[in-house]
């Protein structure tokens, strides 16, 4: 018998505006981690900038966000009394990607805070995965983080005032988890990138850190469990070490807002498990 779920985490009072002023700039914001994000990020003072694909792919097994996904997104961040600008864009079309933010930016004042969270995943054995969906994985999940972040560098070294860049990777960016390989791959790549940019941007108080999930609640969690049941033996790696199944998308979100935060200024180049124990099997 596995416990109840806790209560979902919210700023831990009323008062908390750890983010009072400041831009963050969301990928992969119309649902799931991404807007629960954008809804702490806002809750705590933060005005929003959302983009988001909104299109099925044509590689997963799930349906895509929508525009009426990202609207959601954009009506709950207001309900916090903040602004949000929202963009239906591509994280693998970096021109598009710039000029959004660029546009955003402008509109807003500045930028503080990155998260590049947008992502997908397939399943299949490595060899059997074909080139289309290998492409596919390595351009949202990795060529998609570094567009986000070759974008949003440049514009937070000229304002001078610091900042932080959080990348949502996954325990496949720490672990070697079967019948995702390039998933797993693209993970690992994501956090590569993070531990060098860590390293380039210390100069600039640019912090750089990511955090890695294990199962939650979203979306993608079909595709998850077509991965685990696919193969009952290898799926057994998929198993947390909490009695809780799966985390929710406000405890990625809580740990990211923390990441974000002030409270973690000297917090730079780890990654953090937010995993219900999972790396430490």
């Amino acid at each position: 018998m596995t416990s109840a779920i806790p209560e979902a985490p919210l700023p831990a009072h009323p008062e908390a505006r750890r983010f009072q002023g400041k831009v963050v700039f969301i990928t992969g914001a119309a649902r799931g981690q991404g807007r629960a994000e954008a809804v702490r990020f806002a809750a705590e003072g933060a005005d929003i900038i959302a983009l988001d694909i909104c299109e099925d792919l044509p590689t997963t097994v799930y349906p895509g966000a929508t525009e009426e996904d990202l609207a959601e997104t954009a009506r709950l961040v207001e309900k916090q009394g903040r602004k949000i600008l929202t963009h239906k864009v591509d994280t693998r079309d970096y021109e598009g990607l710039e000029q959004a933010l660029d546009a955003s930016v402008a509109e807003l004042g500045r930028l503080d805070v990155v998260v590049a969270n947008a992502g997908m995943t397939t399943s299949g054995r490595a060899w059997e995965i074909d080139a289309e969906h290998w492409q596919a994985t390595l351009d949202i999940n990795l060529t998609g983080a570094f567009h986000t972040a070759k974008a949003a560098i440049p514009i937070m070294i000229e304002q001078a005032q610091g900042g932080a860049i959080i990348f949502t990777s996954s325990v496949a960016g720490l672990r070697g988890l079967p019948l995702i390989a390039d998933y797993v791959a693209a993970k690992h790549g994501v956090t590569g990138l993070a531990k060098s940019l860590a390293n380039e941007l210390g100069e600039y108080r640019i912090r750089v850190n990511t955090v890695h999930p294990h199962g939650v609640d979203t979306d993608l969690a079909p595709g998850m469990r077509s991965i685990i049941e696919a193969d009952p033996a290898l799926g057994a790696h998929f198993l947390p070490t909490l009695p809780d199944q799966v985390s929710q998308v406000e405890d990625i979100a809580a740990a990211i807002a923390w990441l974000a935060s002030n409270e973690a200024r000297h917090v730079t180049g780890i990654q953090l498990p937010v995993d219900l124990g999972r790396t430490n099997r």
